[in-house]
């Protein structure tokens, strides 16, 4: 008389550790996604930042010096950070005389101005008395 033992399982099936791998490796993957777009992310916000003093340092040298700037459009390059910038800087008037408007636009340096602008600044120039 042959005996069956009736065994309880344990353990996973082939099946279920299948899927368990699906969703893990589904997840890992969305997980570096994530990492990868969070690391572009900041290399933006540094060049951003960079090109914002950039700005900033074209209309405080223009306040520090107390010139009176010509009207018109001046354009350049310059290092921040180790990253070269290209900037353009235009001068116009205003309905008061003793004021001109001083607008700077900064682009990384392989790119013409207007294509992507990292800063955009505005300030005022007044006229030494």
């Amino acid at each position: 008389m042959l005996r069956r033992h009736n065994r309880s399982r344990s353990g996973f099936t082939l099946i279920e550790v299948l899927v368990a791998m699906a969703i893990i490796s589904i997840a890992l993957l969305a997980a570096l996604r994530a990492a990868a777009m969070a690391t572009s992310s900041v290399g933006d916000l540094r060049g951003r930042l960079l090109a914002g003093w950039v700005a900033e340092n074209l209309l405080e040298e223009h306040r520090a010096k107390g010139d009176w700037p010509a009207l018109g459009i001046q354009s350049g390059k310059t290092r921040q950070g180790g990253f070269d910038f290209n900037w353009r800087e235009e001068i116009v008037s205003t309905p008061n005389a003793a004021f001109r408007r001083v607008n700077v636009l900064v682009t990384q340096a392989p790119q013409q101005p207007e294509v992507h602008a990292l800063a955009r600044l505005s300030g005022f120039a007044v006229n030494p008395p």
